[in-house]
């Protein structure tokens, strides 16, 4: 599964999935943050699931 881990998730957590065998990407490796918009947009840009605690992005999600 390929999944995109927002900056609000530890990173730590990146590794341990990536060791299960999925392709993730972690957002706090860029710099600067690049915004919620643009994060849901390389998630889709990439057919990645988005993990996140931000509640921000269910709205972006419906609009």
């Amino acid at each position: 599964m390929k999944e995109l881990l927002d900056t609000c998730i530890w990173g730590g957590a990146a590794p341990d999935l990536s060791n299960a065998g999925h392709d993730v990407r972690w957002m706090g490796e860029t710099e600067p943050d690049p915004g919620d918009a643009a994060i849901m947009q390389l998630a889709f840009d990439e057919d990645r699931v988005l993990i996140t605690l931000d509640k921000d992005f269910g709205e972006l999600a419906v609009v």
